[in-house]
């Protein structure tokens, strides 16, 4: 078992409003947010998770959430120093802030950018207004065209927009036309993907009408990603397509089963611990108050799961049989420990299924592949 790259996840937990789809770990924000005191928060908890990289250089820093442009530059600055002070930052960093266009304006990118952030992901979703409506999104297709001008007038040029599909209402032609809009604001990459019924969300409780059927929404998958294709955009995982070499640096090391540190309210991380062989996953407490009130000391770990040998193969592909090129063999071997025979049957299977294309140095899933990533996924988690 080597080691893989490291990357350091963020997680600011607030928003303006819980979006009825949103499963993540986000939280309506009332009354001034402790903007300084949650900073202070995330470097105590980075101060306590450090000696599980020692010497290691950070090749990427994603901020997440909730909506992390509701924290002010400044704030992000504070972070950023602070971080790079106790850990190593690669010389030309992937450094990305997600976006929220109705909670950014002008000046605010330019601060962003001065901190040091040099991508940005702009959850737009749709540019209609009808489903931005049902979607419970604050902002507009105005508001959404105007951040995105703002930041490129900010001297941001790789940047992510972030489309879904088969919305309440949606028709093929608003789908088309949604990624229409995009293309025409030149995004290095743009994320499209499909509106799912998330567990303990507003909308798997009451689901909303006019959701596309699995017909409708295949013609839009297809049609819309035979338009990114035509406008010179490359599809390397499932939901992700980027101009060549603007690929998302921080999720391919996800895909890839790399490293990442993970800090703030219910951030996740996973570690490879080399001298112990042995992969550590570790999370911390999801509310936002008992996180600022304990992060920084043992209390604040919402747990920790060392993977064994069987479940190993099952982390690994969950990802990597995402990627439109896979990965090598011998990435399976170096990052899980394991030999290629712990997975031969199943690859066997895969692979008589059309799954997983012939050959025995890359795991590389076919089109067939892409489309059924979970049943092949699914093949790896164990006795079955």
């Amino acid at each position: 078992m080597s080691t893989p790259p490291l990357s350091l996840y963020v997680h600011l937990p607030w928003c303006v409003r819980k979006c009825p789809y949103c499963d993540f770990n986000s939280h309506e924000g009332r009354g001034a947010l402790p903007f300084d005191a949650y900073v202070d928060a995330l470097i105590a908890d980075l101060d306590f998770d450090l000696p599980l990289a020692w010497g290691r250089t950070v090749q990427t820093v994603f901020f997440g959430g909730g909506t992390p442009s509701l924290f002010t530059p400044a704030s992000i600055d504070r972070f950023l120093q602070l971080a790079s002070s106790r850990l190593r930052f690669a010389p030309n960093a992937e450094i990305t802030l997600e976006t929220n266009p109705g909670t950014v304006e002008h000046g605010p990118f330019a601060g962003y950018r001065a901190a040091g952030v040099n991508r940005l992901s702009f959850g737009v979703q749709s540019f209609d207004d009808g489903c931005l409506q049902r979607l419970g999104r604050i902002h507009s297709s105005g508001d959404a065209e105007r951040a995105v001008k703002a930041a490129q007038d900010a001297g941001f040029d790789n940047f992510n927009l972030d489309l879904m599909y088969a919305l309440p209402e949606q028709t093929l032609a608003i789908a088309e036309h949604d990624v229409e809009r995009a293309i025409a604001l030149q995004p290095a990459h743009i994320s499209h993907y499909q509106l799912t019924l998330e567990p303990n969300t507003v909308f798997a409780a009451k689901p909303p009408t006019g959701i596309p059927d699995i017909d409708a929404a295949w013609d839009m998958q297809e049609a819309c990603q035979a338009r990114l294709a035509a406008a010179g955009y490359c599809q390397y995982e499932v939901s992700a397509w980027a101009r060549p070499g603007r690929e998302c640096a921080h999720n391919l090391n996800y895909w890839q089963f790399g490293d990442y540190l993970g800090i703030g309210a219910g951030a996740h991380g996973k570690l490879t611990l080399g001298a112990e062989q042995r992969v550590l996953r570790r999370w911390k407490l999801k509310h936002p108050a008992e996180y600022l009130a304990r992060a920084g000391t043992a209390a604040a770990i919402g747990g920790d799961d060392v993977l064994d040998s069987g479940r190993l193969p099952f982390d690994f592909m969950l990802n990597a049989l995402r990627l439109n090129a896979g990965v090598p063999m011998a990435m399976f071997e170096a990052r899980t420990g394991l030999p290629r025979a712990a997975i031969a049957r199943q690859l066997a299977v895969a692979r008589e299924r059309g799954w997983i294309a012939p050959g025995d140095e890359r795991l590389q899933p076919t089109e067939l592949g892409l489309r059924f990533a979970n049943d092949a996924i699914a093949l790896f988690l164990g006795d079955d």
